[in-house]
């Protein structure tokens, strides 16, 4: 827990829920224990899209299709969302899901390893939301960058590892080393690369939101 349980708790506890369809997505994947994006980073991804109001926006890391969902129920009406996903046991769930929601039209799902996906992709992005494999946001940085409007938003989730960001690598589990110096140094790319404005936020399991500078100062 990054921040005290009773201050999340009330927090999430004023929350007025989201449309029918995605309150019931949501306990659907919580009875399965399938991750989704908690409820205060819920919260903090739909005042972003307010702000911003992107019409195309790409995600890296579909699983179910709920962060998707919520994106294109949120952002402005003919926004079309592009999401990347690798977990073939979920590919099928989430075009289930999409079509549940009626938003084949507005989200298009691309199967496949990002790393391999993303040099691909032509389209610019005013929005990117990067939830995949924390070991990899750093080698999807460039990519992003590329795909990223000059003034787009990039929100990169789960960035603080319930608060095990903070502690010496010796002190996480083995198996979660690797991932442990690779956030950091993601991190650190994030607030010291001149193309980006960098927030790190301890909402949900860590947010970083960074704007693409129009002019690069150096």
């Amino acid at each position: 827990m990054i921040v005290d349980e009773r201050m999340t708790t009330f927090i999430n506890s004023l929350d007025s829920g989201n449309t029918p369809f995605l309150d019931e997505l949501e306990r659907e994947a919580l009875k399965t224990n399938v991750p989704i994006i908690r409820t205060d980073m819920q919260s903090l991804l739909k005042l972003l899209l307010a702000i911003s109001r992107p019409m195309h926006i790409l995600e890296v890391g579909c699983a179910i299709g709920f962060s998707a969902l919520l994106m294109s129920t949120y952002a402005p009406e003919g926004c079309h969302i592009t999401t990347i996903e690798n977990y073939e046991k979920r590919i099928p769930i989430a075009r289930a899901n999409i079509k549940r929601a009626g938003k084949e039209e507005d989200i298009t799902l691309i199967e496949g390893d990002a790393q391999e996906v993303l040099p691909t992709l032509t389209q610019s992005y005013d929005f990117i939301f990067m939830d995949a494999a924390k070991g990899q946001y750093l080698n999807f940085l460039p990519e992003v960058l590329r795909l990223l409007k000059p003034g787009g938003l990039l929100v990169s989730d789960n960035v603080l590892q319930d608060g095990d960001i903070i502690e010496s690598r010796y002190a996480v589990t083995r198996r979660n080393r690797t991932i442990h110096s690779r956030m950091r140094d993601y991190l650190y790319e994030l607030k010291h690369n001149p193309q980006l404005t960098t927030a790190i936020l301890p909402v949900g399991d860590g947010v970083a939101v960074c704007t693409k500078n129009t002019e690069v100062s150096i």
